[in-house]
């Protein structure tokens, strides 16, 4: 589905005096032929300005882009499919010697039993294939859980399915942000409490190559401790690492885990995600011990 923005300079008087410049602004729009007058209302909610009077745009512009989520936009109250759920895959494929990251090894493929050998043990026309893999847990789209970061926190085993299925998503999207880092300030216009915050970088384009760790996007700190306060449950992101990688105390992986918040990296295909109203899951097998472990990501749009 085709989605738009207006970018638009504005000037908006109010009634009890004073007024306000903006230059460059850009809103969510319904449609390509929305009315100026529209794009005005857009622009004096999204900012949630009280006591307004005239509003004069100039050099208004109709865009195509992927919609983020202005308040009181048409993505406010979620993008109905309209029919049956439509699904978006965010997870990468688990290929042979894949690379995810540059400084750890790409699975490795094989076989337990091949389709040739079961033909001696089963009967004529039957046969089976029975695969092997290796490979380190931190490969493709990954879980983390608490244990990946702290010795007595739970591992993967620790998962309801309740903190993993059908969480009621957020999309930020950040790609054209003129910023690596996603710090608070950029994310206090999104409601997080109870969702899973899913941070649309861009950097996916680049997974598989060695720029995909180069410049990447990262939560910051502060990041991390506002979306802590404000309840999410879930942090993904389509980037290399949710840290900084330059700085060693990983302080979103520190503080996320630390709350028990599942962290999802490597994800893909937020392009294709409304910032409102569907819902993400991603889980990953049950297995003791570990902290990481790959999954298949998805979301959901009704």
């Amino acid at each position: 589905m085709t989605t738009y923005r207006a970018r638009f300079d504005a000037t908006v008087s109010f009634t009890n005096g004073g007024g306000l410049q903006a230059q460059g602004f850009l809103v969510d729009v319904p449609s390509a032929d929305v009315t100026p007058g529209e794009v005005g209302t857009l622009f004096l909610d999204s900012l949630g300005l009280l006591m307004a009077g005239d509003v004069v745009l100039d050099n208004l512009e109709i865009v195509e882009a992927a919609h983020k989520g202005t308040r009181g936009g048409p993505a406010a109250a979620g993008t109905p499919s309209g029919g049956r759920p439509e699904y978006v895959e965010l997870s990468h494929v688990i290929r042979d010697r894949m690379v995810t990251l540059p400084n750890l090894p790409g699975p490795e493929f094989g076989k337990h039993l091949t389709r040739e050998a079961s033909r001696e043990i089963y009967a004529p026309g039957t046969e089976f294939d029975i695969g092997r893999i290796s490979m380190v847990t931190n490969t493709g789209t990954y879980l983390d859980s608490p244990f990946h970061r702290y010795r007595d926190g739970h591992d993967l085993t620790g998962y309801t399915l309740e903190r993993t299925i059908d969480l009621p998503a957020v999309v930020v999207r950040v790609e054209d942000s003129g910023q690596l880092g996603i710090d608070a300030a950029t994310l206090t216009p999104y409601e997080v409490g109870g969702k899973a915050v899913l941070l649309h970088t861009g950097d996916d384009a680049r997974f598989g190559t060695p720029q995909y760790v180069e410049d990447a996007h990262f939560l910051t700190r502060d990041g991390a401790e506002w979306l802590i306060e404000q309840g999410a449950v879930l942090v993904g992101i389509d980037a290399a690492n949710i840290d900084d990688m330059t700085d060693g105390t990983r302080p979103a992986h520190t503080l996320l885990l630390g709350a028990g918040i599942a962290i999802v990296e490597h994800l893909t295909n937020l392009a294709q995600v409304p910032p409102l109203g569907a819902t993400f899951s991603a889980t990953a097998p049950r297995i003791e011990g570990l902290g990481t472990f790959p999954v298949r990501a998805f979301a959901t749009i009704r």
